[in-house]
C-alpha cells in the first residue's frame, strides 16, 4: 500500500511543474502588463529585468509554504493517508482550473484558487471523517483554520474595492498635474515624480519582497537581536524618509546628467519589484501542495519520526504545523521553470493581452459584448460627470479638460500598430500604487491576491484617464465584470471541484488516482492542441488585413488580398452548405455556420476601421475612400448572403425536417459547380492582380443568372404539380434567392474592381439586387 504513494509523490512533482508553467501564464500579467502597455522598453530588456526578479523572489519564498501545510487546516487533525489525498485532490484540480482561465484569455488569481482547493478537499475529507465517526456535522470547525479563510475573503472584497478606487484617484491627480506633455516639464518635476514612485517601490520591496523571505525571519545581532521583519516594521518612517530623500536627488542626477527618462526608470523598477513579490510569494500556490505533501510521506517513512511504524490510515500529520525550510535547490528548480515559461508561453502573452486591451488609451478590438449592467454602470458615470460640470466652474473645467487632452500622435501607416497602448505616466503609476497597496496590506496582516490588486488598479487608472470613452466605456465596463466574476468562480469551481476529487480518491485510492490523473494530462493535451489550432486560425494566411493605402490604386492592390481570401472562404462555405443538406450532415453544417460568422467578424472589423482609414487621408485621396467604402458593403453583402443560407440550412437539417429531393441536390449541385468556376476564376484573378481578366468574368455573368433564374422557376413548375413539402419548398426557394443576392454582390464587387482599374470601361447592367 505504501507504494501508492511513493507514485502519488512523484506525479505531484510532475504536476508542480506543470502547475509552474500555467501559473506563470497566468500570473505574467501582474508584472508585465504596464511596461508592454506603455512600451516603455524593448521586449527583452523586459523579459530580462521580470526575469531576475522572479530568479531572485523564488530562492526566497520557502516561508510562504507553510501556507499549504497549515495555513487553511489543522494538520494534526488529519492523518498522512487523509493529508495525500487533501494534497492530491488540490493539485489535480488547480492546473486543470488555470489552464482553463489560460486558454480563454482571463487573469485569474492562483492565491484564491489554491486556497479554496485547500478548504474544499480540507472539508471534503473532514466531512468524510465526521460521518465516518458519527459526530456533529459543528466539529468541521475543529479541523479548519476559519480565520485565516475569513481574512482571506474580506482581503479579496476589500482589494477589489480599494485598489480599482485609490488607482483611481491617484492616476486622475497625477495626470492632472503632469498631463500628457510630462517630459517637457522642468526636470524637478520629474525627480519629485520619480522620487515618490522609487520610494514606494522600495518600500514594496523590502516589506512584501524580502520581509516574506525566509532569512527575514532570523535575529540578527547588527540590528538589536531582532529579525529583519521586525525591524523593516519598526524602521518605516526612516525607511521611507532616507528612500525619498535618496530618489529624489538620484532622479534629478539621472534627468539632468544622463538625459535618461526617470519615468522608464521606475517601470523597469517596478516590474522587478512585482515580479521578484510574484515569485517569492505566490511560488506556495503551484508547488506548496507538491511540498507539503514530500515533507509528510519523508515524516511517515522516517522511522526517527514514526517511531511506532503506523500505518498511512495512523501516523498523525502534527508535524506539518511545524516550522520547516523548503531546500533551496528546489525552489532555484521552480525559478528556472517559471523564467522559462515566461518567455516561451504563447498563453501568457493572451492573458497579459486581456489585461492591455481593457486599459488601452486608443482603438483595440473589443474582446467583450456590452451587458446589463455594464450600461447601467456607464450611464450612472455619465450622471455623475453631467453632475459635476454643474458644480465645477467653467473655467475649471476647461483647465482640467486641457491636462487630460492626449497628443495627436502622427505615424507612418505602417507604424500605427506600435503605438503604445497608454503612456509613461499611466505605467508608472499602475505600478507605485498595486506596490504600495501590496506593501499596506502585508504590513497590516490582510492576504490579499496581487492579480486582484495589479489588475483593479490598472483598471481604475484607465477609467481615470478617460481611456473608457464614449466609444468604448461599455465595453471595457463588461470585461471588467467579466473578469471580477471570473475571478469569484474560481474560488466557487476551486472548492467543489477539489472536494470532489478528494471524495472520489477517498473512494478506491488504488483506482481513482491514476483514473483521475489520466483525466487531467489527458485534458491538459487537449486544451494545448485546442490552443495551438486557434493560434493557427489566428495566423492563418486567408486572415483579412486593414488597408493602409491612401490612393484608389494602392487600395485595389492591397485590399485584393482580401478579396481573394473572402471569395475562397465563401466558396467553402456555399459548398459545405449544399453538401451538408445533400448528406444530411449536422456537424459539417454546424462547423460551417461558425466559419461564416467568423468571416462575417472580419468583415465588420474592416467596417469598424473606416473611420481611422478616412481620417488618415489626405485631401486628395478622396475617391480612395470612396472606392474602399462600397468594397466593404459588397463584402459584407455577401457574407449576410452565405450566413443566411448557412443558417436556414442548419435549422433545416437540425429540426429534422424532410430530406431535399434529388432533382432539387442535383439542381443545387450544378449552381455549387457553376459558382465554384466563378468563385475559383475571381480568386485567381485578385491573387495574380490581373484585374484585366476580371472583363472576361463579367461577360459571363447573364449564364450564371440564367442558370439560377431557371432553377427556381423550374421549382415553381415543381410546386404546382407534385410538390408536397411546404418545409422544402421554403428551403430551396430561400437558397435560391439568397443565391441571386450573393452572385449581385459578387458582380458588383467585380465591376467596382474593374471600372477602377480601368476607368474607361462602361459599366455592365445588371439585374436588381432581391430585397430581403
Amino acid at each position: 500500500m505504501d507504494n501508492i504513494y511513493l507514485y502519488m509523490i512523484i506525479a505531484l512533482a510532475i504536476l508542480a511543474v506543470a502547475d509552474l508553467v500555467v501559473g506563470v501564464s497566468n500570473d505574467a500579467v501582474n508584472f508585465l502588463n504596464s511596461a508592454m502597455g506603455s512600451k516603455a522598453v524593448s521586449f527583452r530588456t523586459l523579459m530580462i529585468v521580470a526575469s531576475l526578479g522572479i530568479g531572485i523572489g523564488a530562492i526566497f519564498s520557502s516561508g510562504m509554504m507553510e501556507i499549504a501545510r497549515s495555513g487553511i487546516f489543522h494538520p494534526d487533525q488529519f492523518m498522512f493517508s487523509e493529508i495525500m489525498i487533501i494534497f492530491m485532490a488540490v493539485m489535480l484540480t488547480d492546473i486543470l482550473l488555470l489552464d482553463f482561465f489560460n486558454s480563454i484569455g482571463l487573469p485569474t488569481s492562483t492565491t484564491v484558487s489554491i486556497v479554496f482547493e485547500l478548504l474544499g478537499a480540507a472539508v471534503a475529507m473532514t466531512l468524510i471523517k465526521i460521518s465516518h465517526d458519527g459526530g456533529g456535522y459543528m466539529a468541521v470547525f475543529d479541523y479548519i483554520n476559519t480565520d485565516k479563510v475569513s481574512e482571506i475573503i474580506f482581503g479579496i472584497l476589500l482589494s477589489v474595492v480599494v485598489a480599482f478606487s485609490i488607482g483611481a484617484f491617484v492616476q486622475w491627480v497625477a495626470r492632472l498635474l503632469l498631463s500628457y506633455d510630462f517630459e517637457k516639464k522642468a526636470n524637478w518635476v520629474g525627480a519629485l515624480f520619480g522620487g515618490i514612485a522609487l520610494t514606494s517601490i522600495t518600500y514594496f520591496i523590502f516589506i512584501k519582497g524580502i520581509g516574506g523571505t525566509n532569512f527575514a525571519n532570523i535575529s540578527y545581532e547588527l540590528i538589536g537581536n531582532v529579525t529583519i521583519k521586525e525591524f523593516l516594521e519598526q524602521q518605516v518612517l526612516y525607511i521611507v524618509a532616507i528612500s525619498l530623500l535618496f530618489w529624489i536627488l538620484l532622479s534629478y542626477a539621472v534627468i539632468e546628467f544622463l538625459k535618461t527618462n526617470i519615468y522608464k526608470l521606475v517601470i523597469l523598477v517596478g516590474t522587478f519589484a512585482l515580479a521578484l513579490a510574484f515569485a517569492g510569494n505566490d511560488l506556495v500556490n503551484f508547488i506548496g501542495p507538491t511540498i507539503g505533501a514530500f515533507q509528510a510521506y519523508s515524516d511517515f517513512m522516517d522511522p526517527a519520526v514514526n517511531t511506532m511504524g503506523l500505518s498511512a490510515s495512523e501516523f498523525s500529520m502534527a508535524s506539518l504545523g511545524e516550522a520547516a525550510s523548503t531546500p533551496t535547490l528546489l525552489l532555484l528548480l521552480a525559478g528556472v521553470v517559471m523564467v522559462v515559461t515566461l518567455w516561451f508561453s504563447s498563453k501568457a502573452k493572451n492573458v497579459v493581452k486581456t489585461s492591455i486591451d481593457l486599459s488601452s488609451q486608443g482603438e483595440t478590438k473589443e474582446r467583450f459584448q456590452p451587458n446589463f449592467l455594464s450600461r447601467i454602470f456607464v450611464r450612472v458615470a455619465i450622471g455623475l460627470s453631467q453632475m459635476s460640470s454643474y458644480i465645477l466652474p467653467k473655467s475649471w473645467e476647461a483647465k482640467i479638460d486641457k491636462q487630460f487632452e492626449p497628443p495627436v500622435i502622427k505615424l507612418a501607416r505602417d507604424k500605427v500598430h506600435e503605438l503604445p497602448s497608454f503612456d509613461l505616466v499611466r505605467a508608472a503609476v499602475n505600478l507605485m500604487v498595486a506596490a504600495v497597496l501590496i506593501a499596506i496590506a502585508t504590513s497590516w496582516k490582510l492576504p490579499l491576491s496581487t492579480t486582484y490588486v495589479t489588475f483593479m488598479v490598472a483598471m481604475g487608472s484607465s477609467l481615470a484617464d478617460r481611456a473608457w470613452g464614449a466609444e468604448s466605456a461599455v465595453y471595457r465596463v463588461a470585461g471588467v465584470i467579466n473578469v471580477i466574476g471570473g475571478w469569484f468562480f474560481t474560488a466557487i469551481s476551486a472548492f467543489v471541484s477539489a472536494a470532489l476529487v478528494a471524495y472520489l480518491l477517498n473512494l478506491n485510492i488504488k483506482i481513482m488516482f491514476p483514473i483521475l490523473l489520466l483525466v487531467a494530462f489527458g485534458l491538459l493535451i487537449k486544451s494545448s492542441i485546442a490552443h495551438s489550432e486557434k493560434l493557427k486560425e489566428t495566423k492563418a494566411e486567408d486572415r483579412l488585413n486593414k488597408t493602409e493605402s491612401s490612393s484608389v490604386q494602392g487600395v485595389i492592390h492591397e485590399s485584393a488580398k482580401n478579396i481573394a481570401n473572402v471569395v475562397k472562404r465563401g466558396n467553402r462555405i456555399y459548398t459545405n452548405a449544399i453538401n451538408g443538406l445533400a448528406l444530411q450532415d449536422l456537424s459539417l453544417l454546424k462547423k460551417n455556420k461558425k466559419q461564416v460568422r467568423k468571416l462575417s467578424e472580419e468583415v465588420e472589423e474592416l467596417r469598424d476601421n473606416i473611420f481611422y482609414f478616412i481620417k488618415n487621408l489626405d485631401d486628395s485621396s478622396v475617391g480612395a475612400s470612396n472606392f474602399y467604402i462600397n468594397i466593404l458593403g459588397f463584402l459584407q453583402d455577401m457574407t449576410q448572403s452565405l450566413e443566411y443560407i448557412s443558417k436556414v440550412s442548419h435549422k433545416h437539417i437540425h429540426n429534422n425536417h424532410k430530406k431535399l429531393k434529388f432533382s432539387q441536390i442535383k439542381e443545387l449541385k450544378e449552381v455549387d459547380e457553376r459558382f465554384e468556376r466563378l468563385f475559383n476564376n475571381t480568386r485567381n484573378a485578385f491573387e495574380s492582380h490581373s484585374f484585366e481578366e476580371i472583363g472576361i468574368i463579367l461577360g459571363r455573368k447573364k449564364e450564371i443568372v440564367s442558370l439560377v433564374t431557371d432553377k427556381i422557376q423550374k421549382q415553381v413548375e415543381r410546386t404546382r404539380t407534385e410538390e408536397s413539402s411546404p418545409k422544402n419548398t421554403t428551403l430551396y426557394f430561400s437558397i435560391l434567392l439568397e443565391t441571386k443576392d450573393l452572385l449581385t454582390a459578387t458582380m458588383n464587387l467585380l465591376e467596382e474592381y474593374y471600372h477602377a482599374h480601368d476607368s474607361s470601361v462602361k459599366p455592365i447592367p445588371f439585374p436588381e439586387k432581391h430585397k430581403k
